[in-house]
């Protein structure tokens, strides 16, 4: 491989790499089955409990970004919804309850995506520059880094941001003097991962996943300079970028 060829790849990690949404929606079902318990006697469906709570944590994603605490926040806000709506009493024990679900989603056991190893192996050794891009607080982030030894491939550049955003990304890129047409986001998020790639002008490989949180999915309103690739597997990931450089070659501008 010529050096032109050689990318600069920044890696998103939640639902990119590792597992995430799934411990979520664990927990969410768990707080739906202990709300339906609590609330019984009103005869009020899963769905509307989940729905609030929904709200309750996009909108403090939006204002905060990603916090960890935003999550048990989101169960304590609903509770008190439906406690309001229904009349029925809050106590301070059933708060506590709610707090300790909602952070036991942080001390569970990461696990990797098929074929992580394989696909990080394939692009370090094809001579691809790797970076780690993630959105989170640090201590919880490193946390699932340490686990899963990525900083076998991404060393110490990584980048953890609490507000995952589209100047945040620029701002990266401006600062490491990326350039564009060789730079491309990985990611599983058309909010946080491709929109801002593509406003930056990189490539951007959408990993599309089956049950997306839905503050992820929002519509795609920014044409892209390079390369978009839509995938459902992380594997397909090398093989989208090499057949993206083939063309190049094939048919230089």
């Amino acid at each position: 491989m010529t050096s032109r060829a050689k990318q600069t790849l920044l890696f998103d990690l939640d639902d990119t790499l590792v597992h995430c949404n799934k411990y979520f929606d664990v927990v969410i079902q768990q707080f739906m089955d202990t709300m339906s318990t609590w609330f019984k006697s009103w005869r009020i469906g899963s769905r509307e409990f989940k729905s609030v709570q929904a709200q309750f944590d996009i909108a403090c994603v939006q204002h905060n970004g990603f916090q960890s605490e935003h999550f048990p926040r989101s169960f304590i806000q609903t509770y008190h919804h439906f406690c309001h709506l229904t009349g029925r009493k809050p106590s301070t024990s059933e708060t506590d309850l709610l707090w300790k679900l909602g952070m036991s989603v942080y001390e569970m056991e990461i696990e990797p995506y098929p074929g992580m190893v394989e696909t990080l192996d394939c692009l370090r050794d094809e001579g691809h520059k790797l970076f780690l891009y993630t959105g989170g607080e640090p201590i919880i982030q490193q946390r699932k880094i340490d686990q899963m030894k990525l900083s076998t491939y991404f060393g110490d550049r990584i980048f953890i941001r609490q507000h995952k955003t589209s100047d945040a990304l620029a701002d990266i890129v401006n600062e490491h003097d990326f350039h564009p047409a060789s730079t491309w986001m990985i990611g599983n998020s058309v909010r946080t991962d491709v929109i801002p790639a593509l406003l930056s002008g990189l490539n951007a490989v959408y990993l599309k996943q089956p049950n997306e949180w839905s503050y992820n999915v929002v519509d795609i309103d920014t044409a892209p300079q390079g390369a978009f690739y839509t995938v459902e597997r992380l594997i397909d990931v090398p093989h989208v970028i090499q057949q993206w450089l083939s063309e190049k070659q094939d048919n230089p501008s």
